[in-house]
């Protein structure tokens, strides 16, 4: 008898041969959970957390510029001995979720880190009673120190919302409680199990059924995804319940005027800014994805589109799988394409370990892009089957890696671009991929099926995350009038979906509960509304690239590197584009309308 090993990605694949796919060596962190350099760096930082609160907690406004320096400094050792802890535990568990021992160990280095920071609250609390004469002093003084105000700027932004030393103290301890409910909803999840056909999956290989290209299969799967999600709704009503409800204690302490504004303060752009690229988005709905549904469901001979046909495959599109070797190919030549130093910097990801690709069980759904630490390197994290989608992941998560390497020389404190900004390496990854695909077009079929694919991709990027936005806007609107039942959710998220996909769809039976496995809704509330800016920027920065390409590379790597050390307004200056501008938005939204021109153009 033969032993079934544990990770099987051919099986996880769906039995195809999808060649050499990459495991991470995470030993560029720690070269084990038991090894004697964690057990260091953990007592490092308990003294180092301790030492720097002795030091400096009641004497930041004594300090000269020489000293707020070298304190920013050691507060960036900090960030960068307690991230890579956690960058190891977390990597490690979501390549096995439900692995005890992974769990654990997250858990522990959770509890631990929690624990020896809490000295350090002080910091952000004292800083903002500091005078803002008395800043602005000590950052004219020295220009290294000058460089970290950006910062420093937005710690402070966070002022009027400031509670008590004792009670921020309270809120960083519980915060270990609030990331038990995250944690609830990842094993329950990654525990799900689906059978589709008489086959057993994953919530990942099941989602990737709905676009095959067999559509008794996609239906099958719809109604699977549909009844396991009705089992367990209780439970995901629940988390959504508590998590709503401990938001709407923290913005009612901290006097946040609505459920969004905190993430619009860490995103460090102005709430007006993101409510007109809502409405930009809301208004476009005919125009983009009513307008794009109608076609594809005369290509797809219907009279009405069911939800499992939204993403299907086209007609005309074949059931080729792309080899892994293939989709690095692609990436890399689109990469070196824009410019040879982007695919320099992409190459080690493939060579050295960076990726994890395979579709293993137990392994966290989706797709993701993680930068640890400015002294290590990113990770990215892919459930690679194979499927031309993939390959454009691949190329969506390389540029956040790319990003992420270049704004690593700004250091732990200004590295971390905001989330508005944070799309914009990976969808313009994503762009030159397509590109270069619509470049190499054989015949106006292939052109056809790749404008096809953008639009579809540029309309769950743009359409299907700001109807996201809404839902959650509606959803925390609702939890502050009171406890909600899974079928007040549940009406909540059929009340976006309507409007947001048009006149083309029924909705089946079970829909309504399709809210539920969406990660973002529970670990970053509002976070989707980034996917929107990112790619409507990157589509005006793409039509400026075209129109002027003149020094534009140069220009791109400077605005990749800056990191979180400038504001959008800044970043973009150089590029002749604002986004405070409402306009701004219909520049972005218009490449996609005109590419669906062109589709029905190819009709006639």
């Amino acid at each position: 008898m033969t032993v079934r090993p544990v990770f099987d990605a051919t099986a996880a694949a769906g039995g195809k041969n999808l060649g050499d796919l990459p495991e991470w060596d995470l030993t560029d962190l720690y070269p084990a959970p038991d090894a004697p350099e964690v057990k260091r760096d953990l007592d490092w930082l308990e003294d180092a957390c301790a030492r720097f609160a002795h030091d400096y907690e009641g004497k930041l406004g004594e300090l000269d510029a020489a000293g707020f320096l070298e304190m920013i400094q050691r507060h960036e050792k900090i960030e960068a001995v307690a991230g890579r802890i956690m960058s190891f535990a977390g990597l490690r568990y979501y390549q096995l979720t439900i692995d005890a021992e992974r769990a654990k160990f997250l858990s522990d280095c959770q509890e631990k880190i929690t624990h020896f920071t809490t000295p350090l609250v002080f910091f952000t609390l004292e800083l903002n009673r500091l005078d803002d004469e008395l800043l602005d002093g000590l950052f004219a003084a020295d220009a290294e120190l000058g460089r970290y105000k950006p910062a420093f700027d937005r710690i402070r932004a966070m002022k009027p919302h400031q509670l008590s030393d004792e009670m921020e103290h309270f809120l960083h301890d519980m915060g270990v409680v609030g990331d038990a409910w995250e944690r609830l909803f990842d094993e329950t999840i990654a525990g799900l199990s689906f059978t589709v056909d008489g086959e057993e999956m994953s919530i990942e290989s099941t989602l990737n059924l709905l676009t095959e290209q067999d559509r008794a299969k996609r239906e099958a799967a719809a109604h699977e995804l549909a009844r396991v999600f009705g089992q367990n709704i209780r439970t995901f009503a629940r988390v959504h319940n508590t998590q709503a409800k401990e938001k709407e204690v923290m913005d009612r302490w901290r006097k946040m005027p609505t459920a969004q504004h905190a993430r619009h303060l860490a995103n460090d752009v102005e709430p007006e800014v993101v409510e007109a690229l809502r409405n930009a988005v809301v208004n476009a709905y005919p125009r983009l994805s009513h307008r794009y549904y109608e076609l594809k469901r005369k290509w797809l001979g219907l009279d009405r589109m069911q939800v499992w046909d939204r993403n299907a495959p086209l007609p005309m599109e074949t059931d080729r799988i792309v080899g892994w070797d293939e989709a690095e190919k692609t990436v890399m030549d689109a990469y070196a394409g824009f410019d040879p130093r982007m695919a320099e910097i992409a190459e080690p990801f493939f060579k050295k370990g960076w990726i994890d690709a395979a579709a293993n069980p137990g392994k966290a759904p989706g797709a993701f892009a993680h930068p640890t630490v400015t002294d290590a390197h990113p990770y990215v994290l892919l459930n690679y089957l194979g499927k031309p989608r993939d390959v454009m992941t691949l190329a969506h998560e390389l540029g956040h890696g790319v990003h992420q390497v270049l704004a690593a020389g700004q250091g732990e404190m200004l590295a971390s671009t905001p989330l508005t900004l944070a799309e914009t390496a990976s969808v313009f990854g994503e762009m030159l991929t397509f590109r270069r695909l619509l470049d190499q077009a054989k015949d106006k079929a292939e052109r056809k099926v790749l404008l096809a694919g953008k639009v579809e991709d540029m309309i769950n990027t743009v359409v299907r995350q700001i109807a996201f936005y809404d839902f959650e806007c509606k959803l925390h609107a609702a939890r502050r009038g009171g406890e909600l039942t899974p079928e007040d959710i549940n009406a909540l998220w059929m009340s976006v979906q309507a409007e947001s996909l048009g006149d083309a769809f029924d909705f089946m039976e079970g829909y309504e509960t399709f809210w539920a496995y969406i990660p973002h809704f529970v670990h970053s509330p509002f976070y989707v509304y980034a996917y929107a800016f990112g790619d409507g920027l990157v589509n005006a920065l793409y039509a400026e690239y075209e129109a002027n390409p003149e020094g534009f590379q140069d220009k791109y790597f400077d605005m990749l590197k800056a990191g979180g050390s400038k504001h959008h307004k800044a970043l973009l200056a150089p590029f002749g584009l604002d986004a405070t501008d409402p306009k701004f938005w219909d520049k972005g939204l218009s490449m996609i309308e005109g590419f669906i021109d062109e589709l029905e153009a190819m009709e006639d």
